[in-house]
């Protein structure tokens, strides 16, 4: 029996997703057409023995959340629940609040997913080497040039045994290339040293505070904490991947998931992918088109572009590399590259709105605008990065 536990964060984290988090909760952003954690969601169902999937986080349960969470059950016919934390608790806090749920029904192991990366989540791999050989944590693990190796988790590895000898977080030189995905596989036994880290969290806070219960004590790092405290002691072990991997913390690297993602359609999901069709648009490579979505024949899409529910593409627009919310108008003979087109929004006839193309570096902001409110009927000049996050676009100049 096992479980997956996908850690969702909360409204105060992912400041960096903004403005595209104050329509939704950032898990539930559509990335190549379906719910950010939906991605994750799929990984964990096609994985034998899965009884149960929590998430946990400390967003309010409102009615998207809700909604998607009962469409998810039907569709996978698993149980999928959330539970909501009473304070952020860190990586690993809620992991040890929730130990009760997570360990009921005496699971062998569970995964561990956090909700703002891109993968092709190879958890049937990471199950084969834990049953070879059981150890209280296994880490999903990638490479990384040595620039961007200093953004994430770093490494150290045994490279005979895949024991982790080392772990930083962030360092700010370079340590490995080996960087930390954020997808862990943990047995039973993981969650005895989130208890030490409580109950020294709380001794601590009692030398602070002689009221009683220190409040942080509830919250714990995985990776600080953890995986750093316990590299080298023979409980930490990395498993590497060659496939896609990337986080999701911007604009920027969310079209550059949904780039990855839609390629991995191509064997995942072929029927998610539009086909070029007489008298339909003109697909160029990979192309999610959502059914209810009114798109012209005369429009020219791709590659790498997604159109979400009830989105209106007139005649002559030109879509590349690019991801249109739900509701949103785009009218004729618009041009949109390397953008995202928010919810409800309108691009006026002939407008153009592009960034230069750039090599995405997952976790590097890029300059990628949001639009989010235009309903002129012009030319109308670019938005602004003040503009995408006030809601606002500026007046045309012509």
């Amino acid at each position: 029996m096992l479980k997956a536990v996908i850690l969702i964060g909360g409204p105060q984290k992912g400041t960096r997703f903004r403005p595209l988090s104050f329509e939704v909760p950032k898990p539930l952003f559509p990335v190549a057409g379906v719910p950010m954690i939906q991605h994750h969601i799929e990984a964990c169902a096609q994985v034998p023995g899965m009884q149960e999937i929590l998430l946990i986080g400390f967003y309010q349960p409102d009615e998207p959340l809700t909604r998607f969470l009962e469409a998810a059950q039907q569709e996978f016919n698993l149980p999928i629940r959330y539970l909501q934390e009473f304070a952020p608790l860190g990586t690993g806090g809620g992991l040890y609040h929730f130990r009760d749920q997570i360990l009921a029904g005496s699971p062998e192991a569970f995964f561990v997913l956090n909700a703002d990366v891109c993968s092709d989540f190879p958890l049937s791999a990471m199950l084969d080497v834990h049953r070879h050989q059981p150890h209280p944590f296994l880490l999903l693990g990638t490479t990384a040039n040595r620039t961007q190796s200093l953004n994430y988790g770093c490494i150290v590895e045994n490279p005979q045994t895949h024991e982790v000898l080392h772990y930083v977080e962030k360092p700010s030189t370079f340590v490995s290339d080996i960087i930390n995905c954020g997808i862990y596989l943990f047995s039973p036994e993981a969650l005895k040293p989130l208890r030490d880290v409580f109950q020294r969290n709380q001794q601590d806070g009692q030398l602070e505070d002689s009221s009683g219960l220190w409040p942080g004590a509830g919250t714990i790092r995985l990776e600080q904490d953890v995986f750093s405290a316990l590299a080298g002691q023979g409980q930490i072990y990395v498993h590497l991947t060659d496939g896609i991997w990337s986080q999701i913390k911007s604009a920027g690297s969310a079209l550059y998931a949904s780039r990855l993602y839609l390629s991995q359609y191509q064997l995942t999901h072929p029927e998610r992918l539009a086909k070029h069709t007489p008298g339909g648009p003109r697909i160029r490579g990979n192309v999610y088109i959502h059914p209810t979505a009114k798109v012209a024949p005369s429009a020219v899409l791709g590659p790498n572009v997604s159109i979400g529910e009830g989105v209106t593409i007139g005649e002559g627009v030109r879509l590349r590399e690019s991801i249109v919310l739900h509701g949103a108008t785009l009218q004729e003979h618009t041009c949109v590259l390397h953008s995202i087109v928010g919810w409800g929004s309108t691009v006026g006839r002939w407008a153009r709105v592009e960034v230069p193309p750039m090599t995405p570096i997952p976790t590097t902001p890029e300059p990628t605008w949001t639009v989010r409110a235009c309903s002129r009927t012009g030319s109308c000049c670019l938005p602004s990065l003040y503009a995408a996050a006030s809601g606002s676009l500026p007046r045309c100049s012509s």
